[in-house]
């Protein structure tokens, strides 16, 4: 089991979301901590290395825990993604291995990881995300 944090950013009804360099599929902006690093600490130090924003520390929230296949990896593994809420100052941005950033509706769904694809679902069923 690989464990990730992800940063949930709705805008407009829209999934902000991030394709690496050499990928194929949207991904939700995060990764995975450092050694001794917790979660919160982890998701400000992603998002600042892959959007240049800065998160509030004191803002992160656990929104929702998905498990899914992981994207290129060998069949059966899966990647444990919490994924957290955050107030931010900045404007998104790519940034080292970021090659692009979008705002997904459910619509883009096949453009999306499996994990992506999960969280587009469930916010799409709260109403939270444009269907189109």
């Amino acid at each position: 089991m690989i464990e990730k944090v992800a940063w949930i950013r709705l805008d407009e009804g829209r999934l902000l979301a991030t394709l690496t360099h050499g990928r194929d599929r949207f991904y939700l902006p995060g990764g995975k901590p450092e050694p001794g690093e917790t979660r919160p600490q982890t998701l400000v130090r992603e998002i600042r290395e892959e959007l240049g924003l800065t998160l509030d520390p004191a803002t992160v929230a656990p929104l929702l825990i998905t498990d899914a296949p992981a994207h290129g990896k060998p069949a059966g593994t899966l990647v444990r993604t919490t994924c957290c809420t955050a107030d931010h100052t900045g404007i998104p941005t790519p940034c080292g291995e970021i090659a692009e950033v979008v705002y997904l509706t459910h619509g883009d769904r096949p453009r999306a990881s499996a994990t992506t694809g999960e969280v587009l679902d469930r916010l799409a069923a709260t109403g939270q995300l444009l269907r189109w």
